[in-house]
């Protein structure tokens, strides 16, 4: 099986939201992260008649859910997200409406714990928590590929000054990724351009402590 991964950067902040399809032409994909407008993502789909077959969220924070509501709407595809940040989601604005952001609410579909596997669009997703940049963010796993988040990125890892951040915890987090895959692993992270775990703990800054 060849995944496909196609990256589409959305909104003010730059995230990164992925179509994945378990092979070129497939007629279903998985969504991840639609963090803004999903109007563009609704029009690529219907060029390549390919289907939404389900929308997975990573975490919680606004840059990374504005566009569920709209796609699912749309779409009638199921949202999976981890059961501890499904209300952020239901009622955003409880959240983030202080701080001039309005994203439109939704009832995730499918509640998450981590460990989960999913069997979506002819692909098989290992789910993984990996808190530590938000309280229940997961990561998603499928034939070489890890939708890493906000938890990893090229040269970076997410930061943990906002509500539910703990940097220890997020270098567990990191730790158990690396411990559980190959370094060949290509990581599609939130922000930014992809890379791999052995790329990663080779040479990023923040994660000399797991090379020590």
């Amino acid at each position: 099986m060849a995944v496909v991964v196609d990256r589409y950067v959305l909104g003010a902040a730059q995230e990164n939201c992925y179509v994945v399809r378990a092979e070129p032409g497939s007629a279903e994909a998985v969504v991840v992260d639609p963090g803004d407008t999903a109007t563009d993502l609704r029009l690529e789909l219907a060029r390549a008649k390919t289907r939404c077959a389900a929308i997975l969220v990573t975490h919680c924070h606004y840059d990374h859910i504005g566009g569920v509501a709209e796609l699912a709407e749309g779409t009638g595809a199921p949202v999976y997200m981890a059961r501890d940040e499904a209300p952020v989601l239901a009622a955003p604005d409880d959240y983030y409406g202080a701080l001039g952001v309005h994203v439109r609410p939704y009832e995730p579909d499918v509640l998450l714990d981590g460990d989960e596997t999913l069997e979506l669009a002819g692909l098989e997703l290992q789910t993984l928590l990996v808190p530590g940049h938000s309280p229940a963010h997961l990561a998603f796993a499928t034939d070489g590929c890890l939708f890493s988040g906000d938890v990893l990125f090229k040269d970076g890892v997410g930061r943990t000054d906002l509500p539910g951040g703990d940097w220890d915890t997020l270098v567990e987090s990191i730790r158990t990724l690396v411990d559980r895959f190959p370094p060949e692993t290509v990581v599609y992270p939130g922000h930014g351009g992809p890379t791999t775990l052995g790329a990663e703990l080779s040479r990023n800054p923040f994660l000399v402590e797991l090379r020590a």
